[in-house]
């Protein structure tokens, strides 16, 4: 019989993992460790003006108020609708039962009476007059039971508006830009480009987008569109799509024998991307023109809509040839959405650190932590211990030249195994056996002490 053997753990030989949303910071979970660093220690910044964000608790504001508007006449306001289209019938009949007598209406103070309602197609800002009054001393008790209602009403954010001359002020007990009233979310899910609270909403957290290659499309510039110019429509055909083009082509002086290369610039973008207004159509099987107006929305459209949404696996291979895998131009390939983008510690948001070497990111967390304010500090010791503790289990196994924005999908088998093995020792288990398939994790001799080290330790 065998005795006193510790419970095992393999690491064994698999396959990479294909996943494109699976990187090296996921595997690893040091990325979880630095989305819980930025939502608890991370300074954000409004991406429309750049000032950083505040939070303010309702004694803050009320101190705030006195200060900022003493001795003048102004509106507490709560905001419940903010740019969207609707009547709001319901609305304005709820806040009337509730008592409230007016509303400040697209910037026009209006009074809520019986089915009011506004144009549904329209949008909208929408905020409850809370109250009307003069900021002095005398009314401190007033001025907190409106600050709690307004607080109440508009979910954590209020405003204020001088009756004089002067600009609305916002207050929030959330993150939010002072200046133009915008709110973060700080929960770690929103530095996730695996959440669609975090992710890019362009590309959907993958950092990348499929669009349509002008080079495909259009391979050869010498032929016309009547020639096969335009590869995807290939040569000219009595169907309403080349009237189109033919149309668009006459408006700017061009027919469909002229070669693509003496097309002027606008010419063909009105192609390619759309005509801006409505067309008549001026050919038909016929050889007359129509008399109903046409939307033209170009080659463009018409490759990535096949791509996109059809049904039909010939059609989207089809599509396909002319479609090319490039960086999305909204988050410029780093996966996040603007506002997860605008959180910095040190100078640095969490997709520039997910995109330096380990080595050059187990520096940066060794001298940053110092920097920090005390509060801060107080806060992200034991984060920054971990992501340390985690990060140097990866240099040991000689992953230093990866990053943890490194797909999985892209990795060696050796990288990947060695991934795997870094995970295992960076938690931390005591009394454990580890059986490791050396020969597949190819590993060098020196990596094989290392190895032994950590494990030791």
């Amino acid at each position: 019989k065998i005795t006193g053997l510790s419970p095992v753990i393999s690491i064994e030989q698999k396959t990479t993992n294909k996943n494109p949303r699976s990187t090296v910071g996921t595997t690893t979970e040091v990325y979880d460790f630095l989305r819980l660093l930025f939502a608890r220690a991370g300074e954000a910044y409004s991406y429309v003006t750049g000032s950083r964000m505040v939070k303010y608790t309702d004694e803050k504001i009320i101190e705030l108020i006195q200060k900022d508007f003493a001795g003048k006449k102004i509106l507490l306001l709560a905001p419940v609708v903010k740019g969207r289209k609707g009547n709001y019938k319901e609305l304005f009949e709820n806040l009337r039962k509730k008592g409230f007598i007016s509303a400040r209406v697209d910037g026009e103070i209006r009074e809520i009476g019986l089915g009011m309602s506004v144009d549904r197609y329209k949008i909208h800002d929408i905020e409850i007059v809370i109250d009307k009054m003069i900021v002095d001393h005398i009314d401190l008790k007033r001025l907190k039971s409106s600050v709690a209602t307004a607080m109440k009403n508009g979910k954590g954010v209020m405003m204020v508006k001088p009756l004089d001359r002067g600009d609305i002020k916002y207050y929030s007990r959330h993150l939010m830009c002072p200046d133009t009233g915008i709110s973060y979310r700080d929960a770690p899910h929103s530095f996730s480009f695996n959440s669609p609270h975090g992710a890019c909403p362009k590309c959907k957290g993958l950092g990348y987008v499929n669009a349509a290659d002008i080079d495909k499309i259009i391979p050869n510039n010498a032929l016309s569109i009547y020639e096969g110019g335009i590869e995807p429509l290939g040569k000219y055909k009595n169907s309403i799509l080349f009237w189109q083009i033919e149309t668009v082509l006459k408006k700017h002086g061009y027919e469909l024998h002229t070669p693509i290369r003496e097309l002027s610039e606008e010419a063909l973008t009105d192609i390619l991307y759309g005509y801006p207004g409505q067309i008549r159509l001026e050919n038909t099987a016929l050889g007359v023109s129509s008399n109903s107006l046409y939307n033209f929305e170009g080659i463009i459209k018409y490759v990535t809509m096949q791509e996109e949404n059809s049904t039909s696996k010939k059609a989207n291979k089809w599509a396909e040839q002319f479609i090319s895998v490039v960086k999305c131009d909204v988050c410029n390939g780093q996966r996040l959405n603007q506002e997860a983008l605008n959180f910095r510690i040190a100078g640095k948001n969490i997709a520039e650190l997910a995109s330096m070497e380990l080595s050059d990111l187990y520096e940066w967390v060794c001298t940053t932590e110092a920097q920090l304010e005390d509060k801060q500090r107080q806060i992200a010791g034991e984060i920054f211990k971990e992501i340390r503790t985690r990060l140097k289990f990866l240099l040991d196994v000689g992953l230093e030249y990866l990053s943890l924005n490194r797909q999985s999908m892209t990795l060696s088998g050796g990288e990947s195994q060695r991934i795997r093995l870094a995970t295992q020792i960076g938690s931390q288990l005591v009394n454990v056996l580890y059986i490791l398939d050396e020969p597949s994790i190819g590993l060098h001799q020196r990596d094989n002490i290392r190895l032994i080290n950590s494990l030791k330790e």
